[in-house]
């Protein structure tokens, strides 16, 4: 197997397959919250990401402050897999180019990604892009900075698909409550709850044109936050209907306590694990043509889909036999 054709590249086009992020991006602000995330990061493995949130984590008037505190977070030995990203303040917001600053000076080559929240549309996130950029380019980061954007504004929602085609842009989120109360009262409280959420046609709307955006462009589409920590079932209910129903491959956390019921849900099943590693490897024995398994036809089309599910098994932390760990997912030696 090892001297066969991988499955990312016999499968996509170069440059075509889209990058495979943790499925949970989990929010913190209070030091702490941010210390404990880090230590269960350490203790999980990098199967969630952490966003250090300087925007609605920072105190008022203590945005400074609240900056060296991540970055002392962000530079200290509990960053242990690389996986940590930052929040920065809206591009409208007076502390956005000083957060900006500060989190590239002081921790560009460790950042995994910057989020930009509420942009009004392209051209708002466009202004922070380029704002960015400039401090890449001041401050001599050569690391690559993936951008995350938070889709929670009617400007941002109309231009979906154009920022999504963005090549900056690695991941879109629905930012829930933002994009409700942006209805001044319209859309009632109730579609704030781990039901409603789902259920309310405006919302669901946003939600679905959001990950469509998202995947048309192969970029990740990232779930809203659910409110209701205290309930494993009510977390977990609602991370397997955005999966399963709304196509979503990433969702946001807000308390430890959700972290691993949303991993569980995103995982794919041992039954659909198995398959996937049965149909790939027939396939790789046919040198990537048609094969017929259990009755069914499959060819690139379908051998795409099962790839996803086995980098998602990879990347929620699974169990998968040794030769396939090593084979499709050991670390590739650099040419000579």
């Amino acid at each position: 197997m090892s001297t066969a054709l991988h499955p990312a590249d016999a499968l996509f086009e170069e440059g075509r397959a889209p990058t495979v992020l943790p499925v949970v991006d989990h929010y913190c602000g209070v030091e702490a919250r941010m210390i404990k995330s880090l230590e269960l990061q350490v203790a999980m493995g990098p199967v969630f990401d952490i966003t250090l949130d300087c925007e609605d984590g920072a105190p008022v008037g203590g945005e400074a402050e609240h900056m060296l505190l991540v970055l002392h977070l962000l530079n200290g030995a509990l960053n242990a897999h690389g996986r940590v990203g930052v929040r920065v303040h809206p591009v409208s917001h007076p502390s956005f180019e000083a957060d900006v600053e500060a989190v590239i000076a002081g921790g560009g080559e460790k950042l995994a990604y910057l989020m930009i929240p509420k942009p009004e549309g392209l051209a708002d996130l466009q202004r922070a892009i380029d704002f960015i950029d400039g401090a890449l380019a001041r401050h001599h980061v050569r690391k690559p900075l993936p951008l995350h954007t938070l889709i929670e504004t009617h400007g941002a929602l109309r231009d979906a698909m154009a920022i999504a085609a963005h090549p900056r842009i690695e991941s879109l989120s629905f930012g829930l409550m933002d994009f409700v109360s942006a209805h001044r009262g319209a859309i009632p409280r109730s579609a704030l709850t781990v039901e409603g959420q789902f259920t309310h046609p405006l919302v669901r709307r946003a939600k679905l044109e959001i990950a469509a955006a998202a995947h048309a462009f192969g970029k990740t589409p990232s779930h809203c936050v659910v409110t209701e920590f205290k309930s494993e079932r009510a977390i977990q209910s609602a991370a397997e209907r955005a999966a399963r129903e709304f196509g979503y491959t990433r969702m946001w956390s807000i308390h430890p306590n959700q972290i691993r019921p949303i991993v569980d849900a995103f995982a794919p099943s041992v039954a659909e694990i198995d398959e996937a590693i049965e149909i790939l490897l027939a396939a790789q024995a046919a040198q990537w043509g048609p094969i017929q398994h259990r009755d069914m036809f499959h060819d690139r089309a379908s051998y795409r889909l099962f790839w996803h599910l086995l980098q998602r098994a990879h990347s929620t932390g699974q169990v998968l036999p040794t030769e396939v760990e090593q084979a499709w997912f050991a670390p590739q030696p650099s040419p000579l």
